[in-house]
Formats: C-alpha cells, sequence, structure tokens
C-alpha cells in the first residue's frame, strides 16, 4: 500500500490551499493509499534555525513526529502559496529545521554533494499563485520552484519532483477555483 503524506504550508486553516489539501485527500482515499497529514500551522515549534549548522537545536515533539512521518511516506505532497516569490515563512522554518544533516541528507568528506537520505521517494508540490506560470518562468526564472524542488527535495534525494501551479489566484471565479478542486482531486485518486 502506497504511503502518501500531505503537508500544507498555508498558515490559514480556512485558505483554498486547505481546501485544495482535502481534494486531494478525498481522491486518495479512493485509491486505497494510506493517508497522512501535517499542517504546518498546527506544529509547536521554533522556526529559527538559532545556531545555523553549527549546533543542532534540539527538535521539538512535533518535528520529531513530523519527520518520522516524512520517512515513512513514499510521496509526498506539498501545498502551499508563493508569497514574494518564495513561500510562507512558517513552511520555511520547518524546513530549516527538519532538513538537516544526519536527517535528509549526509555531507559527505571532500565531496560537493552529500548522500541523499530521502531516496526513494517522489513528490508533488501543488502551488498557488497570484502570478501567471509565464511571467514566473519567462521573467522572474521559477525562483520558487527552483528553491525547493531542486535546493531541497531533489538535493535530499526525492524524485522525480513533480509540479502543479495554480493561478492567478487573486480574484479568481468560483468557477476556476472548482475546477482546480476537481483537478486535485484526480490527481489525489491516480496516487500522483
Amino acid at each position: 500500500m502506497k504511503k502518501v503524506l500531505l503537508i500544507n504550508g498555508h498558515p490559514d486553516p480556512e485558505s483554498y490551499n486547505h481546501a485544495l489539501a482535502d481534494a486531494y485527500a478525498r481522491g486518495l482515499a479512493a485509491s486505497g493509499a494510506a493517508i497522512s497529514r501535517i499542517n504546518i500551522a498546527e506544529l509547536h515549534f521554533n522556526p529559527n534555525l538559532q545556531f545555523g549548522y553549527r549546533q543542532r537545536t534540539e527538535l521539538e515533539p512535533d518535528l520529531l513526529e513530523a519527520l518520522e512521518k516524512i520517512k515513512a511516506a513514499d510521496h509526498l505532497v506539498w501545498i502551499f502559496p508563493m508569497w514574494w516569490y518564495g513561500y510562507p515563512a512558517l513552511m520555511k522554518g520547518f524546513i530549516d529545521r527538519t532538513f538537516l544533516p544526519g536527517i535528509t541528507y549526509q555531507p559527505v568528506e571532500g565531496k560537493p554533494f552529500p548522500k541523499k537520505l530521502l531516496k526513494g521517494k517522489t513528490a508533488r508540490i501543488i502551488v498557488t499563485s497570484d502570478t501567471p506560470r509565464w511571467y514566473d518562468w519567462l521573467f522572474m526564472k521559477s525562483p520558487t520552484l527552483n528553491q525547493f524542488r531542486k535546493g531541497t527535495l531533489e538535493f535530499c534525494g526525492v524524485s522525480p519532483v513533480k509540479v502543479t501551479y495554480i493561478a492567478v489566484i487573486r480574484d479568481s471565479s468560483p468557477e476556476f477555483r472548482q475546477q482546480w478542486i476537481a483537478k486535485v482531486e484526480r490527481l489525489g485518486a491516480q496516487g500522483a
């Protein structure tokens, strides 16, 4: 049985991102996969990597539990909004505090690239934005997706990482939003 972890990076429980996560979960339930969830905003932890990598900050119980879910999953689904060509601060803090040496990757002395400790896992990023995809890609060079897909997930061995880019959200019609809810539910049913 495929184990899928839904990770929601939007801090507002009434956000469209939460509706998308619920839609994916509904589809996934129909596929027979095992589902677990993390709503980052519900976790209790300090998002500040206080000592950088010089000294390990003790992980809070919620982060330890989140890491167990990440390690147990076959497929990671990250749902979050793109804000200022990045992701929400709390999500960044979650990544800073959990994607650590010895946990998601292991530096190898004398080599520029680490041992990837999340090999064998796949992922999908579902990102919402007020920036049209063509503008994000052509003029901005997709900084959010490059940072997260390549600089975090693939760096730690997660591959392939597929992307669903939903835009423009601001002033979007109920029909537009409902169409995407249906598409995301279908993705869940496919386990993709």
